[in-house]
């Protein structure tokens, strides 16, 4: 798929995922500047980025961005790229000055039950030819 801009922050996220899925759309269409990249937790950067950063290479429970070589998981990479979209979805960001262990916990319950709550794919998305550009599969 498409070239990195080294600069970009990425979003990984777990590619067979619904809720994921519909997530990224959801940053695609309020990033009209295009500041994010994606790749897919399956990817092979994925699994590059995640042993980089010491995570588990069978956990897929985990929304991550890096941005600027360091990693933001969970709550804390939701808001970074709420603060980052178009419109009124950098007001998001007030919700950091909740504890880290409240947030994550709501994240966390999320997590664990959204396949059951927006189902599950068979394999990851295929972007567009038009959004492939921002997509990292290598």
């Amino acid at each position: 798929m498409g070239a990195i801009d080294s600069l970009k922050p990425v979003i990984l996220f777990d590619g067979v995922c619904n809720l994921c899925n519909s997530s990224v759309l959801f940053v695609i269409k309020h990033d009209r500047a295009a500041r994010f990249s994606f790749a897919t937790l399956q990817s092979t950067f994925g699994q590059r980025q995640r042993k980089k950063f010491n995570l588990p290479l069978n956990n897929l429970d985990t929304l991550l961005l890096v941005k600027d070589g360091r990693l933001l998981i969970r709550s804390a990479a939701a808001l970074e790229i709420a603060k980052n979209l178009d419109g009124l979805w950098p007001g998001f960001y007030v919700f950091k000055i909740i504890p880290t262990f409240l947030r994550d916990g709501v994240y966390d319950f999320v997590a664990k039950k959204r396949y059951e709550w927006f189902g599950k794919r068979e394999s990851c998305m295929i972007p567009t030819p038009e959004l492939r550009s921002r997509f990292i599969d290598s």
